[in-house]
């Protein structure tokens, strides 16, 4: 099953129950990570923390380096990646308070390193499915028996931010039918696909986007203590789903563990040994063959 990497805020690492913690430096071949790994233990199973922006959060959006974030968890033993970030809502019925398990996203960041294979080891990857379908279904699970308001699929627009959209462009994106926005699942959920490692992205509603005539009515303390309340339910969810992750059997034959098994285009003569030598952690299962 291998161990459980889990994306998100200082929140999450404030688990009742995680023992034998370390803070540890995971040197990537793609640059710095946003921060060392914090290494534990929750009821004997072994899961790994990665600060998305840093702890303190020094990282905007567009700053962080999401392919050594990615690298960095792969080469700890992480198989599979519990992505929790915050997001606007583009639905009314996506109430601030509610998760969504999103399955799909609209990329719309710009001049971020979206992809490990560069000039001289091309790959072409399918992300007509860009979140693990089986780790969906067993945190949906979850979450409904912990009473914790959840929908099942969702599509998320990504967005580069810092800045917050515009009304135009919110209504754009609700024309589209996208059902929440935020900064950070892209190029992550793209990436961890790559490394062939399951991902799941739990969304946090905060707020309704700028589209809803009540956003400039929500108060600055209204949306921070959505977002306590929303980490508190999130470690409740990643508390109770990690036992049902670890004892899923069929995650070592999940197809996301192959996504890599017919991408690689440059011929094994043709590739550039440098860039071979950074990909070991994210790609050698494929380029050892």
């Amino acid at each position: 099953m291998g161990i459980t990497g889990i994306i998100g805020g200082s929140g999450l690492y404030d688990m009742e129950g995680l023992t034998d913690t370390r803070w540890e430096k995971v040197s990537s071949s793609f640059g710095e990570p946003s921060d060392a790994l914090l290494f534990g233990k929750l009821n004997g199973r072994q899961l790994v923390f990665l600060p998305r922006h840093g702890r303190g959060h020094r990282y905007s959006p567009s700053q962080i380096n999401y392919r050594a974030n990615i690298d960095a968890l792969k080469r700890a033993g992480a198989k599979q990646i519990i992505s929790v970030s915050a997001v606007g809502s583009l639905k009314e019925h996506l109430r601030p308070g509610m998760f969504v398990l999103v399955d799909q996203y609209i990329d719309r960041t710009h001049g971020r390193k979206n992809s490990f294979f560069e000039a001289g080891c091309v790959a072409h990857i399918s992300m007509a499915h860009p979140t693990c379908v089986r780790l969906n279904r067993l945190i949906y699970d979850i979450a409904k028996q912990a009473g914790i308001e959840t929908v099942s699929g969702g599509t998320y627009l990504a967005m580069e931010g810092p800045q917050f959209s515009t009304h135009a462009e919110s209504e754009l994106y609700r024309s589209w039918n996208c059902d929440v926005i935020g900064m950070t699942n892209m190029p992550e959920a793209k990436l961890a696909r790559e490394a062939e490692m399951c991902y799941a992205s739990i969304a946090m509603v905060t707020d309704y986007d700028c589209w809803h005539p009540d956003h400039d009515h929500v108060s600055v303390s209204q949306i921070i203590q959505t977002l306590h309340d929303n980490a508190e339910k999130a470690r409740t969810l990643v508390c109770s789903a990690i036992p049902s992750l670890h004892g899923d059997e069929s995650a070592s034959s999940c197809s996301c563990r192959f996504a890599l098994e017919h991408a690689l285009i440059t011929a094994p003569g043709a590739r550039d040994s440098q860039l071979v030598q950074q990909l070991d952690a994210v790609a050698g299962r494929v380029l050892k063959k």
